[in-house]
């Protein structure tokens, strides 16, 4: 397996590599030099080996020039790596350090498969494209650029300590009656959202009115505020799935493995997407595919105010069934306890 770069190219892989080693498989894994691939599989009895990575950005700069002497070089290592290891197959999550593992795979003729968790796929993902046997997709509407690859619907696979949170033990957590306020959980991802944060606190008198507020900031965020139901953390890593399964309503940026989380859980949401200065796009595509079918609200981010975000949330409150009676369309639809085991047997399909 290979991936890296962020979280979202590591988390998700999790599961196919519990899948897999449960079927007898070893698995290996290769990632960047940067320790966040490592730490995060650290609980996992995964050899794990690190390779040069270039990024190729969509703008000029120098810096690309020497990105492609680092891709070069670790295509190079790539090809060693895979000499001494004789793998049947390459599995790729994305992310720029998946280019070289799979270019080498290709010249040596071991069949490749990825996984793509946004919308559209992403430049790293579209690079490798040619060189890979299967494409395993998130959602349904997914295009891909390249005819005669076999494309597969198999969702994104989702820890089962998400799939299986309880509400009670969230709430208890918060130490909140069952019959009280709802609760409103705020994210923007696993190092926060200052955007997200500067709203919130803006009108958080407003909002710990209405509702209990669990507000995750990111590290190095949290701000002095002492405001009755108002509880605020930089992160969260046991019982995050019980604090979501307890929520009523979630705000949260648009991240594929975030979105779809909220789709698999059933969760009602207000999304607000990363703007197309600070990423490709991607955030503002996966958020308008959930809105287009009427699973959550969005706000883009030139459009929120702290009035802007209370309506939204009130109006959002008083749909709660319409939005919850179509994500559950959603969870008929994509059976998301077996996005891990489909992955898992497309790769066995070409191994």
């Amino acid at each position: 397996m290979v991936g890296g770069g962020s979280a979202g190219h590591v988390v998700p892989a999790i599961p196919v590599i519990r899948v897999l080693q449960s079927q007898g498989h070893r698995v290996t894994f290769v990632g960047t030099r940067s320790g966040l691939e490592e730490e995060l599989l650290s609980g996992l009895q995964v050899p794990f080996h690190a390779i040069a990575a270039g990024k190729l950005r969509r703008y000029w700069s120098w810096r690309n020039v020497a990105d492609l002497f680092r891709i070069v070089l670790g295509v190079l290592q790539a090809v060693r790596l895979l000499f001494r290891l004789r793998p049947d197959v390459v599995f790729s999550k994305g992310g720029f350090v998946s280019f070289p593992l799979v270019f080498a795979a290709w010249l040596l003729r071991i069949p490749a498969v990825a996984h793509e968790s946004d919308l559209s796929p992403g430049l790293a993902n579209r690079l490798v494209l040619p060189f890979i046997r299967t494409l395993c997709v998130s959602f349904d509407a997914t295009e891909v650029p390249r005819r005669g690859l076999k494309v597969v619907h198999t969702g994104t696979p989702v820890r089962q300590d998400m799939l299986h949170g309880d509400a009670g033990r969230g709430r208890q957590r918060l130490g909140l009656a069952e019959a009280g306020k709802p609760l409103l959980v705020v994210t923007g991802g696993s190092l926060g959202a200052e955007f997200l944060n500067r709203m919130v606190h803006e009108c958080i008198a407003e909002l710990s009115a209405r509702f209990v507020v669990f507000h995750v900031c990111g590290a190095g965020k949290l701000q002095p505020l002492q405001q009755p139901d108002y509880h605020q953390v930089e992160y969260v890593g046991e019982g995050w799935g019980d604090l979501l399964a307890a929520a009523d309503l979630v705000v949260s940026r648009a991240g594929a493995n975030a979105l779809f989380e909220l789709l698999a859980l059933g969760k009602v949401s207000l999304l607000v997407p990363l703007p197309r200065l600070a990423s490709r796009g991607d955030q503002i595509e996966n958020a308008a595919y959930a809105r287009a079918r009427g699973y959550c609200q969005v706000i883009e981010e030139q459009d929120m105010t702290a009035q802007v975000l209370l309506d939204t949330l009130a109006g959002l409150a008083e749909q709660q069934q319409q939005y919850r009676q179509r994500l559950r369309g959603f969870r008929e639809q994509t059976d998301v306890s077996r996005a891990a085991e489909l992955i898992a047997a497309e790769i066995n399909a070409v191994s």
